[in-house]
């Protein structure tokens, strides 16, 4: 009898510890993407689906790790589309731009009934990430989800005790409508989720995510803003953040009280509970929508170990020491690529916005896909920025050369602002800020998404050309981008193929996803 207890307790022992391990995946691991309704704000709709949640399970693996993730389509609502790609925002995929995910830019999409095997190395990578279908708008209808490289030797090491699953802090914007059913350009969601969770405005109180910590201890918080469009202001109630990483790029420690983050842009925070055992609200508030905290919108709540299960009855205060982007200073390598004077690199190209009251322009041109992926017209010859469809949205870049990128703004030229613009294949040093006109070439930030600002700003980005292959540059606000609002950089074109050898599965990709009939796309 006392073996069988021991079974039966080691058993159960297992089972917990399953249930802990299972919401963190990977690198090696099947992600099933499916329909089924959910309820995260108490209003139940069809959504598209991770592994059966939303947000999508923690996908985790340390720098260098090869992550092999199969994606396997099982989607059956044709309003959200059944087929799909995953892009894995942030990583570098140097040597495998076949696996970065954008539909008709570095691959045709999965059919459903179908699975492809993204694999791919996070060679001298590590930080917060994320990733998202990159098929038209199907990420806002649920497919997205975090993800974290662990560095086992982190030069911040030191200033955390908690660095795990539990301080994953997702935000999103949440709709009751479908993408593809609702405008063409929402103004606000019906709520924001964080961590999963949330409540719309006129709703119920519904179930708010909780997140735990021990007075005394130090959290790494990894917030990632998983948003299709609105950007947010983050704090929580009583708690200093200092940030230490930015779109998975070190930086050195900055104290503040509150952050900005625009769609797709992650930030790692170290937070000292060092207030008293009580509850303390997190607030991220959109820049559209709903843009109060009554009744717990825009909420979630930090607990204490020890205090009541109940919701904080904090104040909120206004911010006086908010994140401003000039202030972030990488910890290694800060200096921008090119010399020191606007316009000093080797390839210099400014990106004239305009819009038609329907699409985006981006230098006269609006972006269509193109129904052979541009990494495909590559492979099969086509060698000149002029020779690659999209006509007028492809640009060549030189290889091993220095590249500076303006995005002016004018009032009219793009309505929506700001716009979060992320660059694929890449980190860039911004030497110059939205909300700024100087230029800094010693040390400015680096990243791979960034704020274009508004009226005045001539927002600036420099990388260097060192990773051949067709890259997206896009607007993260995915109406935008479904509205043209892109471009595709063509990077030492000549040497793609040599580069990049896709798996015999990619190459089948095209041929399965062209045969399908409409009412399955």
């Amino acid at each position: 009898m006392g073996s069988f207890s021991s079974l039966f307790a080691l058993t159960a022992v297992c089972l917990s510890l399953g249930r802990l391990a299972s919401a963190a995946i990977g690198p090696v691991t099947d992600l099933t993407i499916t329909n089924a309704d959910i309820s995260p704000d108490g209003y139940t709709r069809a959504a598209v689906l991770a592994n059966g949640v939303f947000p999508g399970p923690l996908i985790t693996g340390n720098k260098g790790d090869n992550f092999q993730i199969n994606v396997v389509d099982q989607l059956t609502n044709a309003t959200m589309l059944k087929s799909t790609t995953v892009h894995w925002h942030g990583l570098f995929q140097k040597g495998t731009n076949w696996a970065d995910g954008p539909a008709f830019v570095n691959q045709c999409p999965i059919a459903t009934g179908n699975s492809f095997l993204y694999d791919f190395t996070a060679t001298d990578q590590a930080g917060t990430f994320w990733y998202h279908s990159h098929l038209s708008t199907q990420y806002c209808d649920g497919l997205r989800g975090p993800m974290v490289v662990y560095d086992p030797n982190d030069p911040h090491a030191d200033l955390y005790d908690v660095d795990d699953e539990s301080t994953v802090i997702t935000l999103a914007d949440w709709y009751h409508t479908a993408a593809k059913l609702g405008p063409a350009f929402p103004v606000g969601s019906d709520a924001v989720l964080i961590n999963g969770l949330g409540r719309f405005s006129g709703g119920n109180s519904t179930d708010l995510a909780v997140i735990n910590v021990e007075q005394g201890k130090r959290y790494r918080f990894r917030l990632v803003s998983i948003s299709c469009d609105p950007n947010f202001v983050f704090s929580i109630d009583g708690h200093n953040m200092t940030v230490i990483e930015v779109d998975a790029v070190n930086h050195e420690p900055l104290t503040v009280d509150s952050i900005q983050i625009f769609a797709g842009q992650r930030y790692s925070f170290v937070l000292t509970a060092d207030q008293e055992v009580d509850n303390y609200w997190i607030r991220a508030l959109p820049n559209a929508g709903t843009v109060s905290f009554s009744g717990g919108v825009n909420s979630a709540i930090l607990r204490y170990s020890g205090a009541a299960e109940v919701e904080p009855t904090t104040e909120l205060v206004t911010s006086t020491n908010p994140l401003v982007e000039t202030d972030l200073v990488p910890l290694e390598n800060p200096a921008a690529p090119g010399d020191a004077v606007v316009g000093g690199v080797d390839y210099a190209l400014s990106l004239n916005f305009s819009f038609n009251g329907s699409n985006f322009f981006i230098n006269g041109a609006t972006f269509v896909p193109p129904t052979v992926p541009v990494l495909l017209q590559i492979l099969s010859g086509a060698s000149s920025a002029s020779d690659l469809l999209p006509s007028g949205s492809v640009f060549s870049l030189p290889s091993n050369s220095t590249i500076e990128l303006s995005f002016p703004m004018t009032a009219t030229n793009a309505p929506g602002a700001p716009h979060p613009f992320h660059l694929h294949g890449h980190t860039f040093s911004v030497v110059r800020s939205a909300g700024s006109s100087v230029y800094n070439y010693a040390n400015p930030v680096q990243r791979d998404v960034v704020s274009t600002g508004t009226a005045g700003d001539n927002v600036t980005i420099r990388f260097k050309t060192d990773n051949p292959g067709p890259w997206f540059l896009h607007c993260h606000i995915d109406f935008h981008l479904e509205a043209g609002f892109a471009v595709v950089f063509s990077e030492d074109t000549s040497e793609v193929s040599s580069f990049n050898t896709p798996s015999t599965a990619w190459s089948n990709l095209c041929p399965t996803y062209d045969a399908l009939d409409s009412s399955d796309l």
